[in-house]
């Protein structure tokens, strides 16, 4: 593991084995932080920077190693943390493991804000982007809530340089 194991990371709660947020049985994470605030959130608790507790990059790669799950980053936003998420997705990468994230911002949004934004984005599969906005609300969608969020295919996206959406195989 890096230099970086003991970061520390504001997390509301860790979930095992669901298979709302990315294909097949995963582990979401969802941190604490949320400026979107969107109305209609099914997780408002996760909008105060301060929310939940402190979990350290060792902690959260061991409880992944321990259930064997694909990854999804979820919250509150976990760009609000990008620098510190960032070296927990390099860690998680490392263990061949797949990343799936969530944030209000778009895609389009987030490649001009900073460097560890970028780093984090190149450390994701897959990136559901865009504010739930709730007179767009479907509950007919793959893992996302309204019809204006996107699932980006990171990997594709980068290799065409337009943005490819992610389909299911």
């Amino acid at each position: 593991m890096s230099d970086h194991n003991d970061i520390s990371l504001r997390v509301v709660d860790i979930i095992d084995g669901t298979t709302v947020d990315g294909p097949g049985l995963r582990t979401s994470i969802y941190f604490a932080g949320c400026d979107h605030r969107c109305p209609g959130c099914h997780n408002p608790s996760t909008w105060p920077h301060d929310a939940g507790r402190d979990m350290t990059v060792r902690s959260i790669v061991d409880h992944i190693v321990d259930n064997g799950f694909n990854v999804t980053f979820s919250g509150g936003d976990p760009f609000y943390q990008a620098d510190k998420i960032a070296e927990l997705a390099k860690e998680i990468r490392r263990l061949g493991k797949t990343i799936w994230c969530y944030t209000g911002f778009t895609y389009e949004e987030l490649i001009v804000v900073t460097p560890a934004t970028k780093l984090l984005l190149d450390n994701i599969d897959v990136l559901v982007d865009g504010p739930f906005v709730e007179s767009l609300r479907d509950t007919s969608l793959l893992f996302r809530g309204s019809s204006n969020q996107r699932l980006i295919d990171m990997n594709a996206t980068a290799a065409t340089g337009h943005i490819v959406e992610w389909k299911r195989k």
